[in-house]
C-alpha cells in the first residue's frame, strides 16, 4: 500500500500531487484504494529515488533528464543492490515498470519461431532472451549464483536479473544460503521468471577456460545442458531456450561450445523420450554465433 505522502528527497507533496523542484519531472499520482496510477517515467524516477534512499552511498547521483540515462542509472542500482526482500510498494511499482518495458521492447512467442528443417525439435533465434515467452530460459551465471553486480554489464546474467527484478537475486540467495557453498560447474537451479515473459529461469555455471581447452571443461559444459534439460523436465516445461553458455567472459571457444550444445541437446532428447521438453531454442546474440549455429543446424 502507498505510504503516507510526505516530504521526500527533493519532492514535496500536496494531497496526491508530487512535484520535483527545479526539474522537468511532474508526478501526478491518482490514488485508488491500494494502488496509484503512474506513467513509465514516473515509475522509473520513483524506483531510482527509493533505491537511493535504501543505498545512500549512491544518493549523490543526480537523476538524468533522458529516459535512456534514467534506465542506465536504475539498472545500475538494481545490479549493485544486495539480495534481500523489498517492500510491497517497491515490488508493485517495479513489476509494473519492468513488465511494461518488456512489452514496449516486444515479447517474442517461442512457439511461433520456425524450427530447423534438420530437426523439428530445434530452433535457432537471434535476439534478446529477456523478451522470449517460453516455459524456461537458461541463465549462464557465476558460482555465487547471485547475478552480476557490475552496473550495466552486458553479460546474460546481468540482462536477465535486471529484467526479472530484485526478487530473482533474493530467490537465488535463499537457495545458496541453504546450500552453504558455491555452485559447482554443470549443475542447475531453478527460480521463477518473475517479470520476464518466461515462466522459469534455469541458472547454470559453465566452465571458465584459461588456455587450451581441457576434457574436464568439455564435460562440464555438456553437464550444463543435461542438467538444464533435466530441471526443465522436472518443471514440466515444454519449451526451453538456451543462451550460449560460457562463450562470453568465460572464454569457451565458440565453435566448440556450439557443437557441444547441439550434439548434447539432441542426444539427451533422443535418450529421454519421457521428457516434457518438446522444443529447444538456441538463442544467439551476435551475427558470429548465428552463423556458427546456422551451419551446425543444417545437419
Amino acid at each position: 500500500m502507498i505510504q503516507e505522502l510526505k516530504p521526500y528527497r527533493g519532492l514535496f507533496c500536496e494531497s496526491y500531487l508530487l512535484r520535483e523542484l527545479g526539474s522537468q519531472v511532474c508526478l501526478y499520482l491518482e490514488y485508488r484504494g491500494k494502488e496509484a496510477k503512474m506513467t513509465q517515467g514516473e515509475r522509473r524516477v520513483w524506483l531510482i529515488q527509493e533505491l537511493q534512499k535504501e543505498m545512500p552511498e549512491y544518493a549523490h547521483y543526480p537523476i538524468p533528464k533522458t529516459s535512456e540515462e534514467q534506465w542506465r542509472l536504475l539498472r545500475g542500482l538494481f545490479n549493485v543492490r544486495k539480495p534481500k526482500e523489498a517492500s510491497e510498494d517497491f515490488l508493485k511499482i517495479q513489476d509494473s515498470f519492468l513488465q511494461e518495458m518488456t512489452r514496449e521492447k516486444g515479447i517474442v512467442d517461442g512457439d511461433s519461431l520456425e524450427a530447423t528443417a534438420w530437426d523439428q525439435r530445434l530452433v535457432l533465434w537471434q535476439g534478446d532472451i529477456s523478451t522470449l515467452k517460453v516455459d524456461a530460459i537458461v541463465n549462464a551465471c557465476n558460482s555465487a549464483l547471485l547475478g552480476c553486480f557490475i552496473p550495466n554489464h552486458n553479460c546474460i546474467d546481468n540482462v536477465e536479473h535486471s529484467m526479472a527484478g530484485v526478487q530473482m537475486r533474493y530467490a537465488c540467495f535463499r537457495q545458496m544460503q541453504e546450500q552453504d557453498h558455491e555452485e559447482a560447474n554443470g549443475q542447475c537451479k531453478i527460480t521463477p521468471g518473475y517479470n520476464l515473459p518466461a515462466k522459469y529461469v534455469l541458472h547454470t555455471v559453465g566452465p571458465i577456460v584459461q588456455g587450451e581447452l581441457t576434457e574436464k571443461e568439455v564435460e562440464d559444459l555438456k553437464s550444463c545442458y543435461r542438467a538444464c534439460l533435466t530441471k526443465a523436465t522436472e518443471a514440466k516445461s515444454k519449451s526451453l531456450a538456451f543462451c550460449c553458455i560460457s562463450t562470453g567472459v568465460f572464454m569457451f571457444p565458440k565453435d566448440s561450445a556450439a557443437e557441444i550444445a547441439v550434439s548434447t541437446v539432441r542426444n539427451w532428447l533422443d535418450t529421454h523420450p519421457e521428457s516434457t521438453v518438446e522444443r529447444v531454442i538456441f538463442n544467439v546474440f551476435t551475427d558470429e554465433d548465428k552463423e556458427i549455429y546456422g551451419e551446425l543446424l543444417k545437419g
